[in-house]
């Protein structure tokens, strides 16, 4: 069984800092992209940031890039969003998910296989 564990959230002053962590289970990690999406209250899911299971290409969305790095520690079957530079509008529950073949950012990531239950980021102004 596919296991995706998000953790990590919680709440911030802008300008602050967070890092998610996304332990995988159940799946033979480099073989997985793993990617960050987040939905904010009322709004629709968005992809932040993307890491290929195959050769650790990077992939980030314009909205944080310069600010959050995702990255992995395939010993760990973990992939970290590290969140620098907190913003209100980062604000939303952020979700990891596992896919062999996709490996998405800025869309919603509908087609990914496998999601983890999100982690709540809150950013005070």
């Amino acid at each position: 069984e596919v296991q995706l564990q998000a953790s990590g959230g919680g709440l911030v002053q802008a300008g602050g800092y967070l890092r998610l962590s996304c332990a995988a289970s159940g799946i033979t990690f480099d073989e997985y992209n793993i990617g960050w999406f987040r939905q904010a209250s009322g709004k629709g899911r968005e992809g932040v940031s993307c890491i290929s299971g195959k050769d650790g290409t990077t992939y980030i969305a314009d909205s944080v890039k310069g600010r959050f790095t995702i990255s992995s520690d395939n010993a760990k079957n973990t992939v970290y969003l590290q969140m620098n530079g907190l913003k209100p509008e980062d604000a939303a529950v952020y979700y990891c998910a596992a896919d062999q073949r996709w490996c998405p950012v800025g869309g919603t990531g509908y087609a990914m296989d496998h999601w983890g239950k999100g982690t709540l980021v809150t950013v005070s102004s």
